[in-house]
């Protein structure tokens, strides 16, 4: 009799890690391509060109969108290199979270920089 096949240890998410990638990368070139429109179209910007660019929020929402698809893009990428390896649980678990809680302080400082400041 033969002995049972053991799956291999990794990340093992395939498809759905593969789609996330190329829709965040997406969202990042479109953002990107936003940016050079914009500096195309006013041949570059001064300081009230700038400023006006970020009074509405349509600006400041795109940063949010192109942001939290980096840091996704960046998680998947960082837990799969960690599922792949670093084979002791309770490292890999740990560096998980540590990355997690970067990731989770970016997002905030994010948030806090595109709308918690001082209105000017």
């Amino acid at each position: 009799m033969s002995a049972p096949v053991k799956s291999p240890v990794g990340a093992h998410y395939g498809l759905r890690d593969w789609v996330a990638q190329r829709l965040t990368a997406l969202v990042m070139i479109l953002y990107t391509a936003l940016w050079l429109v914009v500096l195309l179209w006013h041949g570059g910007l001064d300081y009230p060109q700038w400023k006006a660019l970020w009074s509405g929020n349509a600006f400041r929402v795109a940063t949010f969108v192109f942001m939290s698809a980096l840091l996704w893009h960046a998680w998947i990428g960082m837990r799969n290199i960690l599922m792949d390896y670093i084979k002791p649980f309770g490292i890999r678990i740990a560096l998980q979270g540590a990355v997690i809680a970067v990731l989770v302080g970016y997002l905030g400082w994010t948030i806090s920089l595109l709308w918690g400041g001082p209105a000017a």
